[in-house]
């Protein structure tokens, strides 16, 4: 294992004891106590046999009452064991499972905070299959491989303290297969962990590519892609196949192995304990030689479980490095300091901060002398010599001027690729830019805490995300305080009361399948109210009706309508009919403005957007 899955392992282990101190603690007593209890039976037997049945053997009348109690002790003791056994895995599996559930929680926890670019470039199937498949590892790891690799070291340290009490030549032959057999578990296991590892990465991918090609399954119909999709699947699931047949190979053929060279062992210490006990050497008896083949097994057992059990921790150790490296990802910086707040006017005009909710939000602006400006939040939006690229190497924007004053409503036209929604990306600080600045009501973006910035922006997307609740939940989602008549009051708002009213179960419709049950227009409705009980000042549309019918689209554009008046609204559109009441259309080219003004301006000018809306040529 390298370092770096070593570490994983490593730090998986310790947050387990750290958070689950006094029963991992428990679990090492009991678990003692039951190694004592099977290491006390193998060595009760040269009492059985040399201290009780040999010598009644020579008795006329055998007394028996000895042998009882020694056999009532020794149920005792095995009696111990078997609860201690029970205790030790009973609180294993509770702590075990408590782990996965800080783990997920402590990852999910991180991931809310990751930056949109992660997502960007990571495979969701491949990000799902660590809450899933890595994880799983984890609970083997926890609740078998540990446990098992404890039990199996005090076992052994035990048993051979006893047969170096018994008698240490044959110990000496027993120590010797021992290494034998250790020698041989760490080739095995050398090979089959390469091959584990690579199972886990694989696994992540055939994970990967199931979730693309359920997303995708409209697609893949409409182009009769089916027989070109399982040949893609066959090479990804060949590919995981081959790592886990040669990493179960390895791991199958261990066990056999092993446990033949431990009963090589048994019979190496029966034939020699044997001819020294004939020849009167070391002074062995009966008893004694049957104590020490019963040790022995016990001995040689621990050796080949151990060796089992590798398998299970390399594979741990691969799910715990991709674990960790998803926990390890650097969240979104903030390092903003300007945050939203309610603000009371007074009739003299001044401010002043509340908590209560007025419907008049400020900018709190810390200054560097130690007092505080209320911003009024207004809705200005500027763009100041801007340049931006998702990577050093290719700049998507140069340099881009614009300027949006409150309650004004900005389109953004241009081909595929142009950056109109990467123009909008920005504005939300999904990323950041090279150079230049972006202001909000004066304010740079870099000053303003994200999370208080997003809250004052509304976007409705082309592609639209509902989640698994009732039709008021998904509405809830913009304000989580909003009232169910907040809520109501958004959807007349946005034209979508009249379709929920007719739904079975009206605004606690159960939506599940990301609103499988709904048309596209219906959950674009949705969409609409949800960035409508928000009520943010600003508005981000990103072809919210490219995909809806004219019909629909009539509706839903009506309800965009209602929600942008008096609120400073961008707009992204391939139907160039939505966008003529802007205040101002800005067609982009290869991530430059080259053209900017009113509809009638710009149809005046006879240039680009001229051509798009006569029809002389199209976007793509």
């Amino acid at each position: 294992m390298n370092k770096k899955k070593n570490n994983g392992l490593f730090r998986i282990i310790k947050v387990t004891i750290s958070n689950y101190k006094l029963a991992c603690f428990f679990i090492f007593i009991f678990i003692l106590i039951s190694c004592f209890a099977n290491v006390y039976g193998s060595t009760f037997l040269k009492d059985l046999i040399d201290v009780y049945i040999v010598p009644m053997l020579s008795q006329g009348t055998p007394d028996y009452g000895p042998l009882v109690q020694a056999l009532i002790t020794l149920a005792c003791i095995y009696l111990a064991g078997i609860f201690s056994t029970y205790l030790y895995n009973r609180i294993l599996l509770n702590v075990a499972l408590g782990t996965l559930r800080d783990t997920r929680d402590h990852l999910f926890e991180h991931m809310e905070t990751l930056p949109i670019g992660y997502f960007d470039t990571h495979a969701h199937g491949d990000i799902m299959s660590i809450y899933t498949n890595d994880t799983d590892t984890l609970r083997q790891l926890l609740t078998m491989a540990i446990p098992q690799m404890i039990v199996s070291i005090v076992t052994m340290v035990s048993v051979l303290i006893s047969m170096l009490i018994l008698d240490i030549p044959l110990t000496i032959v027993a120590i010797v297969m021992a290494v034998i057999m250790i020698i041989v578990s760490r080739f095995i296991t050398s090979r089959s962990s390469l091959y584990f590892r690579a199972q886990q990465d694989d696994l992540g991918k055939v994970n990967g590519f199931i979730e693309e090609m359920v997303e995708g399954s409209k697609v893949i119909k409409v182009f009769c892609h089916e027989e070109q999709s399982l040949k893609d699947f066959n090479v990804v699931n060949d590919q995981l196949f081959k790592a886990s047949a040669n990493a179960n190979m390895f791991a199958n053929i261990l066990m056999p192995i092993i446990g033949n060279l431990g009963y090589l062992s048994y019979v190496f210490t029966a034939i020699i304990g044997s001819l020294l006990a004939l020849n009167g050497i070391g002074g062995l008896t009966l008893g004694t030689i049957a104590a020490f083949l019963q040790l022995n097994r016990s001995f040689n057992n621990p050796i080949g479980q151990i060796s089992q059990q590798v398998n299970s921790v390399v594979m741990a150790a691969a799910g715990a490095s991709r674990i960790f490296e998803l926990i390890d990802t650097p969240s979104e910086i903030d390092d903003g300091k300007v945050t939203l707040t309610n603000v009371e006017i007074h009739e003299d005009g001044s401010m002043s901060e509340t908590s209560t909710n007025t419907g008049h939000w400020c900018w709190r602006h810390p200054r560097e002398d130690g007092s505080v400006e209320l911003v009024p939040l207004k809705g200005d939006v500027r763009f100041h010599d801007v340049i931006f690229g998702y990577n050093e190497k290719k700049t998507i924007l140069h340099d881009i001027n614009l300027f949006a004053k409150p309650g004004e409503k900005i389109a953004f036209v241009g081909a595929t690729g142009a950056g109109k929604t990467t123009i909008t990306n920005l504005i939300n600080r999904f990323y950041d830019i090279q150079k230049g600045s972006i202001t909000y009501d004066g304010i740079d973006i870099k000053l303003i805490k994200k999370d208080d910035l997003r809250r004052s922006l509304g976007i409705v997307l082309q592609d639209t995300n509902l989640f698994t609740g009732t039709i008021m939940d998904n509405i809830r989602y913009g304000k989580l305080d909003a009232t169910d008549d907040e809520c109501i009051k958004a959807a007349k708002l946005a034209n979508a009361h009249e379709f929920i009213k007719h739904l079975d179960h009206g605004y606690q419709t159960m939506i599940t399948g990301s609103g499988t049950s709904l048309s596209q227009g219906q959950k674009q409705l949705l969409s609409i109210a949800r960035a409508a009980v928000a009520n943010p000042p600003v508005l981000i549309l990103d072809e919210a009706t490219s995909s809806i019918d004219t019909h629909t689209e009539r509706i839903v554009q009506d309800g965009m309508d209602k929600l942008m008046q008096g609120r400073t609204v961008f707009v992204i559109a391939h139907r160039l009919s939505t966008i003529q009441n802007s205040d101002a259309i800005m067609v982009l080219e290869n991530g430059r403005i080259i053209e900017r003004g009113s509809h009638d301006e710009l149809i005046k000018q006879k240039g680009t957007y001229y051509q798009l809306y006569t029809g002389a040529f199209e976007l793509e």
